[in-house]
């Protein structure tokens, strides 16, 4: 993570999504349409953003906005496979393109530079070429690094050497693509990258944690990553011979998967990770097919495998863009098929996991669980992630096992209003009604300036028999969302034990007494 990151020249296709949709299922892209990923808008054409459509609306209220809107489910395998002619124009005009997600690819700036008179010069080179070549609009941006270098595209710019950390520091935090850090940052008062790029390093780690000192490295133009990474030891190279040539995608998905679990367990079984994939394909004519995908996160035997199959999907479907033109089908069958682990880095350093993060244990564990969710569903096997809050039932977020653990609220913030520890073991998914009253049988209210009419005495929980209190500690008031009417709620929360040894967690809502939560 040391050096001055190299100059980049990265290639960007506005609202890929969608032109993907047109090449391959024909939606015109000239209309409203919108893509969509779990139900929210992940893309939408310009004539949808006219009529008020933006990423992440959910659908209803997109259609509300733009009655006539054309609805395209997400498809990332298509997205790829409609790219693959992309990336092979620009592969005829410069060398060693890697893939950095479907609409976007990347290429070390200095060669392009030198022999096509420039950087200038190659990026509109490079953007006629694609549009010639494919009938696809695309822009440009050169910066140092991989992350300035994608921000320079989207405002078709060319940064000059040493002027990334100046071009960055006016831009926003969102920029960053981490929304929760961005929503942080602005409650703190930094607004911009260059106001995050000029807090001391120690203290973001220290408060954000390893992602958050990351996106301050790249906040201030030092990318974690360089484009080119050291060629790891041959031995990580997997190979799969055939003797009968592959030429349908189906067959080809097959041999991806096992190739791809091959490729993880023998990584695994290094202690390494994979960050960035060659593949390599040759035919039964003896043609060579090559390309790089790169990812910013680890690749899993799944993701490998799907990029594998995406990959090979384009090159045996011969999609030939909208122009007609390269890259054609093979004229033969795919005999070898090799990946190679082109970035890697190792995972020693990690904390273990429930079944450890390397080996053949998480990798069964793995499998198995996966196995269940593809029969009873996706929601059948979820994990507890912990974030921020202030009840302990806003801090707790299951997700789906294989889905991203991020927390549904940031920890870093105090979170006024927040429980003492120690946390309850158990949260009820509803909270159930109680009563509670003083030693003279009277219901213990409070009032709205949080004085209790009395110490409470005995708590009857819904139709059961009443339990003595014989310790309890609060009021902790909540008043949260106050600022939107719909949304507002306020409550106090008290600690009580019973006479029985029992502990439980209890709120005042609307004159309500709750049991939101059981300590052990």
């Amino acid at each position: 993570m040391t050096g001055a990151p190299a100059r980049t020249l990265l290639l960007w296709c506005p609202d890929w999504p969608v032109l993907a949709a047109e090449i391959v299922d024909g939606v015109p892209a000239t209309g409203p349409v919108a893509v969509l990923h779990a139900n929210r808008v992940v893309a939408c054409s310009e004539r949808a953003r006219a009529e008020g459509v933006r990423r992440g609306l959910r659908k209803r209220e997109a259609q509300g906005r733009c009655p006539q809107l054309t609805v395209v489910e997400y498809d990332p395998g298509r997205d790829a496979r409609a790219f693959e002619p992309v990336v092979a124009a620009v592969e005829e005009l410069v060398a060693g393109v890697e893939v950095v997600r479907p609409g976007a690819c990347a290429v070390a700036a200095r060669g392009p530079g030198r022999y096509l008179g420039g950087e200038e010069a190659a990026a509109e080179r490079i953007i006629e070429h694609v549009a010639q070549s494919c009938l696809v609009e695309s822009q440009v941006g050169i910066a140092d690094g991989v992350f300035a270098a994608g921000l320079a595209a989207r405002a078709g710019q060319v940064v000059a050497p040493g002027g990334t950390p100046e071009f960055l520091a006016g831009l926003p935090v969102e920029a960053l693509g981490r929304s929760a850090l961005a929503d942080l940052l602005r409650r703190l008062g930094v607004r911009t990258l260059g106001d995050f790029a000029a807090l001391p390093a120690g203290n973001v780690l220290a408060r954000f944690g390893f992602d958050g000192a990351l996106a301050h490295r790249l906040a201030a133009g030092r990318d974690h990553r360089p484009l080119a990474v050291r060629q790891p030891p041959a031995d990580l190279t997997v190979t799969a011979e055939h003797d009968e040539p592959i030429d349908r995608v189906d067959a080809a998905a097959f041999v991806a998967r096992a190739l791809a679990e091959r490729l993880h367990e023998r990584l695994a079984g290094h202690g390494l990770a994979c960050t960035r994939l060659g593949i390599e394909a040759v035919t039964e004519h003896g043609q060579e097919l090559h390309r790089v995908w790169r990812h910013d996160g680890l690749l899993t035997a799944a993701a490998i495998a799907d990029r594998v199959r995406w990959q090979l999907d384009g090159w045996l479907s011969g999609s030939n863009g909208r122009a007609g033109a390269r890259p054609a089908r093979p004229t033969a069958g795919i005999i070898r098929l090799r990946l190679i682990p082109d970035g890697v880095i190792a995972q020693a350093g990690l904390q273990a996991g429930l079944w450890g993060e390397t080996g053949e244990e998480r990798e069964r564990a793995h499998r198995a669980l996966s196995r269940v969710q593809g029969i009873l569903g996706p929601e059948a096997v979820v994990t507890a992630v912990l974030g921020g809050g202030r009840s302990p039932a806003d801090q707790v977020r299951l997700v789906p096992w294989g889905d991203e653990r991020v927390p549904a609220r940031p920890e870093a913030p105090p979170w006024p209003g927040r429980l003492p520890p120690p946390a309850p073991a158990v949260v009820l998914p509803s909270p159930l009604a109680a009563t509670v009253h003083d030693a003279a049988g009277e219901p213990v209210v409070i009032s709205a300036r949080l004085a209790v009419s009395a110490a409470p005495a005995r708590l009857v929980v819904g139709t059961g028999q009443p339990a003595e209190i014989v310790g309890w500690a609060g009021p902790w008031p909540v008043d949260e969302r106050w600022w939107a009417p719909a949304e507002a709620r306020r409550r106090a929360r008290f600690q009580v034990s019973l006479a029985d040894g029992a502990a439980l967690l209890l709120a005042v809502e609307s004159g309500q007494w709750l049991v939101e939560a059981i300590y052990d």
